[in-house]
């Protein structure tokens, strides 16, 4: 029988990328707006990934998600993307991304106040 070696590279690289994902308000966003839709659905961009307790610039969000969050959550397999109208799906590994997020959720009343307040992702 043959037995594949399994390395501690590859988990530790991914738990890297799932963290790097969750480092920023949108990707947050954009993950859970993911979450709540069917698997095969389309999320609308930049509304997905836009917090409703910040009052932010649509433009501008719309550029950093363009430029920045979405090619970053692209190379990692979390999402994939369209310019015209601008969307997100769920990508290969979104499950991976996923579970870290539902977990901080359904956890929610386990975590200190000054990680919840205005915290709209995760309540």
């Amino acid at each position: 029988m043959t037995r594949e070696r399994v390395t501690a590279e590859q988990p530790i690289r991914n738990w890297n990328d799932v963290f790097t994902a969750v480092s920023a308000e949108p990707r947050r966003q954009l993950v859970v707006s993911l979450s709540e839709q069917p698997a095969d659905d389309p999320v609308s961009l930049p509304e997905s990934a836009t917090n409703p307790a910040i009052c932010s610039d649509s433009d501008t969000l719309r550029r950093e998600l363009y430029h920045r969050h979405l090619p970053l959550l692209a190379d990692m397999a979390f999402v994939e993307w369209d310019t015209e109208p601008l969307v997100a799906t769920r990508g290969p590994r979104f499950e991976e991304i996923a579970v870290v997020v539902d977990s901080l959720h359904a956890n929610a009343g386990e975590l200190p106040e000054s990680l919840l307040e205005g915290c709209h992702w995760i309540r």
